[in-house]
């Protein structure tokens, strides 16, 4: 990350930018960070100037406490604030949470994208949301960060065999490391489920995306986050999963953006 911006706390928020043409911010998901996203920005940034940032508590980002989720879209209002006053947003997995958050707190976008929101529109699931809040809340507390990386890694269906391979992997260090943004990620997600009035709130597009490879609440949650948004609509994207490949997706977001 080549550039940073100062949040309205003082939080430093690194950021780059390639390409040329309307402000187009990517927001990553939870365990992730602006490199997550940056193979995204390289087919936008044909049209886009395109912005991937690391989000606060990962990468070369500062982080303030205590957190809050309206620190989280002040941080976008800055980034924003250093690309001109004026941006179309991004987000996939709990990022979409939060820009969709952005895009009702009134900041000034135009258009906002969000790729597979994990809001539960299944039985139990705000049951199970609470569960692995009040287990995360404990594994944190109690600095137990790989047991909170696995809880976060089961909460997303991995399987076990897979988790305890991935604890053994080089990558689980660097896991561990932002292991405390996943509290983040989950106050982001409030409930668990789709706020349905808070997006009803939000004056701009929203183009709420799933891909058909995923499982069938994926698709649900973005049909509700469509359905709720006043200026909403949902594509599906044949073949992609929750690890959407960006070559498939990046047309469909330019083509929305440029609209």
């Amino acid at each position: 990350m080549d550039k940073k911006t100062i949040s309205a706390d003082g939080t430093s928020i690194a950021y780059e930018i390639s390409g040329d043409g309307p402000a187009v911010i990517l927001v990553s998901g939870a365990m992730s960070t602006g490199g997550t996203v940056a193979p995204l920005a390289v087919p936008l940034s044909e049209r886009f100037r395109v912005v991937a940032y690391d989000r606060r508590g990962r990468g070369e980002s500062g982080d303030t406490r205590p957190y809050s989720v309206e620190r989280e879209v002040e941080d976008l209002a800055a980034l924003i604030d250093s690309v001109g006053g004026e941006a179309l947003l991004y987000g996939i997995s709990s990022g979409a949470a939060l820009v969709l958050e952005a895009a009702a707190s009134g900041l000034p976008v135009r258009r906002v994208a969000v790729y597979e929101v994990p809001f539960a529109v299944y039985e139990g699931g705000a049951e199970e949301r609470a569960e692995y809040t009040a287990r995360l809340t404990e594994a944190l507390g109690q600095g137990r960060r790989g047991d909170a990386v696995e809880l976060f890694l089961r909460l997303a269906g991995m399987a076990e065999q897979m988790i305890q391979g991935a604890r053994q992997s080089p990558m689980w260090a660097g896991m561990e490391t932002i292991a405390p943004s996943l509290a983040y990620d989950n106050a982001v997600m409030g409930d668990g489920l789709v706020p349905r009035d808070r997006l009803a709130a939000i004056t701009v597009p929203v183009l709420a995306i799933a891909g058909s490879a995923s499982p069938a609440w994926m698709h649900e949650a973005a049909r509700a986050v469509a359905e709720s948004v006043p200026g909403g609509s949902y594509r599906s994207l044949e073949g992609q999963t929750h690890m959407v490949e960006p070559d498939v997706l990046a047309p469909v977001l330019a083509e929305f953006f440029a609209s």
